[in-house]
């Protein structure tokens, strides 16, 4: 085999077979099916969690008020990407990507089995395990992905398409087979077409191992001893913050329960945000010239964590809108309330060339500040577009097309914020704190989630059209906040660069 250049990719010509699919490394085929079949089953799993949390037990459901369960439902997602933090640092320092990858997805198949029998104990515990098999597999496949190729092969970023295209794909027809099937026969039923994709992703990811060469194989920086001190005092120190913060939730709730879990998670979820950015600023390996680039970042981590807060609650008070509020005679079929989860990635199928192209051409403007302030605006007015059309019907309830425009709309905002968001994050973090880059990332989605979990339980008295209306007043506010410092955004980081080629020349 050819000598690295790089611990974390290979060499050009490395990889055997080059061309093995679509003119690339057969192991982006084993990672496509794999991230396809497994996000299959997190999508179809959640299109129906809060319909069965929320549903009678007569009717095969847990009997949650919807409150709750559009809570409940936020948390399980906030507590998905807080995980994927925990399984990004494990496969970086002690059991590498691809372990990690084998070991979720096992756990996510165990969970989807658990959410096949009945029962609320099964339920919640396959829940939790799905969330931390979620946590350890999400962040690693698409790491692995950029390790089939060498730094220089400009087959990379077609490779990141076809891969998101597997993942668009999955979360599209999921819904809606799943949505099928538990018309059918019931939840359990939903649940377990869920589990099947889970198992076709763990086969296609064991039989095609041999294709991925040595990507995901090693641990790229294993922990050595004399860090072990310093880890196991992080380790207790996690520990204790996750104690207080349980403790607050439960003296808050009055005792322990699920409003205390929902607390918890909650205050966890907005509380290491502040904690991480604090590290960073704090830190004497930021220079200078990166606390002006990380200050730039701060309004844009506010922004995004605003956009998935609106743009998560597909799950949740979209769904609940969908099942009471939406008819569902469609041309004269009857539809599922989950099918409308399949309008966002079916948009991104049609829309992400286009945005592409639009790209392209204006040569990636206008900066990323002001698609951020673009992206929140366009997630802003979706809500307001949903208020303004539930004023109008009043009591009647909302043609289909309502939903479908408000996803849409998200959509054409995501594609104006997702993109560049993690581009952004990866720039724009201290060289010192680049590999925990996708981790602060993760956290916008995590506390904006955290924030829905909130902003639902203080609201469960208000009317679809004053809390769709409000939420997309106050998240227009900070867009137009977002765009009047996109200058000074901007400036930072030009200035930032200016400093370091100063500090080289």
């Amino acid at each position: 085999m050819t000598q690295r250049d790089d611990d974390s990719l290979p060499v050009a010509g490395e990889l055997a077979d080059p061309r093995g699919f679509f003119g690339h490394p057969r192991g982006l085929m084993t990672l496509f099916t794999t991230e396809l079949w497994e996000r299959f089953s997190y999508y179809g799993m959640r299109a129906i969690l809060l319909y069965y949390l929320t549903d009678t037990a007569a009717n095969g459901g847990l009997g949650f008020d919807t409150v709750t369960g559009q809570a409940f439902v936020s948390i399980y997602g906030t507590s998905v990407y807080l995980l994927s933090i925990v399984g990004g640092w494990m496969a970086d320092r002690v059991i590498g990507a691809r372990r990690s990858v084998l070991y979720g997805g096992v756990v996510i198949a165990a969970g989807h089995v658990c959410l096949t029998v009945p029962g609320f104990g099964f339920s919640m515990t396959g829940i939790a395990l799905v969330a931390l098999g979620t946590g350890f597999l999400k962040p690693n496949v698409s790491t692995m992905v950029g390790e089939l190729y060498a730094r220089d092969d400009h087959r990379r970023d077609s490779a990141f398409s076809i891969f998101y295209m597997g993942i668009n794909i999955g979360s599209l027809v999921a819904p809606i087979l799943v949505g099928l099937a538990e018309d059918w026969g019931g939840y359990h039923a939903g649940f377990s077409v869920a589990a099947v994709g889970m198992g076709f992703a763990l086969v296609f990811f064991v039989l095609g191992r041999r294709y991925l060469g040595e990507a995901g194989r090693h641990v790229p920086n294993p922990v050595r001893r004399e860090e072990r001190p310093a880890l196991v005092r992080l380790a207790l120190l996690v520990v204790a913050a996750v104690a207080l913060t349980s403790g607050v939730a439960v003296w808050i709730s009055g005792g322990w329960g699920l409003d205390a879990f929902i607390d918890g998670m909650s205050y966890l979820a907005l509380l290491v945000p502040i904690a991480v950015f604090t590290v960073m600023f704090r830190s004497d390996r930021v220079t200078a010239a990166e606390r002006s680039r990380l200050a730039a970042y701060v309004p844009l981590f506010i922004g995004a964590m605003l956009f998935w807060m609106i743009f998560e609650q597909a799950a949740t008070t979209l769904a609940s809108f969908a099942a009471d509020r939406t008819q569902l005679d469609v041309l004269g079929f009857t539809v599922s309330p989950t099918f409308f989860q399949s309008v966002n990635p079916a948009s991104i199928v049609l829309l992400a060339p286009v945005f592409a192209w639009i790209w392209t051409k204006t040569h990636d403007r206008p900066p990323t500040a002001y698609k951020f302030a673009l992206g929140l605006a366009l997630a802003a007015t979706s809500f307001l577009f949903l208020s303004a059309a539930s004023a109008i019907l009043g009591e009647e309830q909302a043609p289909a097309w309502v939903l479908v425009a408000v996803y849409v709309i998200q959509t054409l905002g995501e594609l104006c914020l997702s993109p560049v968001g993690l581009a952004a994050t990866t720039l724009l973090a201290p060289r010192a704190f680049r590999a925990q880059a996708m981790a602060i990332w993760f956290l916008a989605e995590a506390a904006g989630q955290a924030i829905t979990a909130q902003t639902i339980q203080a609201t469960a008295d208000v009317s679809d059209t004053a809390y769709f209306g409000w939420i997309g007043a106050v998240a227009m506010v900070f867009a137009f906040g977002l765009l009047a410092v996109a200058p000074w955004v901007t400036r930072h980081i030009t200035r930032a660069n200016e400093m370091e080629a100063e500090a080289a020349s």
